[in-house]
């Protein structure tokens, strides 16, 4: 933590000789790039990859991009193949995946090296899908539809683990999983979660 952070101020008054800086000691955090440009439209969905060094984003352009977080700068060309918006972009825990879902509604998986799709687009919502998540195992991928219902697929296959999850009676705006991937919690424009 930088020795002039509001944080390291208070830690060093408070708890004196109790944290000690081995490597570094930069004098400030380093400021982060103001305007991260690319998408030709709103950006609908944002999150960091598990281990802090990029961002992905998603957006009704249809793409998603991929940001560098210490410059700012769009890593590779933007991941292309959804047929309509990218509503919501997730990461797979061990970071080697990303999952998008659209208004086409399909979820597509990506290698998020490379960029390249991997497999076929999952199907089986008949309205966009609102959110996706990953299982803290990366074995199972959550998904939330504007049809009511939430899907568990299986990450590597790409088949549908169950019958649709129902009784929300509005459309599923966001899904996730507990930390212990044994739960799914899902919040619904019924007000209900």
């Amino acid at each position: 933590m930088p020795s002039q952070s509001p944080l390291s101020r208070t830690f060093n008054s408070e708890f004196t000789r109790a944290i000690k800086m081995r490597v570094g000691n930069q004098l400030s955090w380093p400021a982060l790039p103001v305007d991260w440009s690319g998408h030709s439209a709103p950006v609908w969905s944002v999150i960091y990859s598990p281990n802090g060094s990029r961002v992905v984003t998603g957006s009704p352009d249809k793409t998603i991009r991929i940001w560098d977080v210490e410059s700012g700068a769009i890593v590779g060309e933007p991941l292309t193949g959804h047929d309509e918006g990218v509503t919501s972009v997730a990461y797979s825990p061990d970071g080697q995946y990303i999952i998008s879902g659209s208004f086409d509604r399909t979820i597509r998986i990506w290698d998020a090296e490379t960029g390249a799709p991997v497999g076929d687009p999952l199907e089986g919502h008949t309205d966009p899908v609102w959110s996706v998540a990953c299982s803290p195992n990366g074995r199972h991928i959550v998904s939330g539809s504007a049809n009511r219902t939430i899907r568990i697929w299986d990450a590597e296959t790409g088949a549908p683990v169950c019958d649709p999850l129902e009784g929300h009676t509005d459309p599923v705006w966001s899904v996730a999983c507990s930390p212990d991937g044994r739960h799914i919690v899902s919040r619904s424009a019924d007000h209900t979660i």
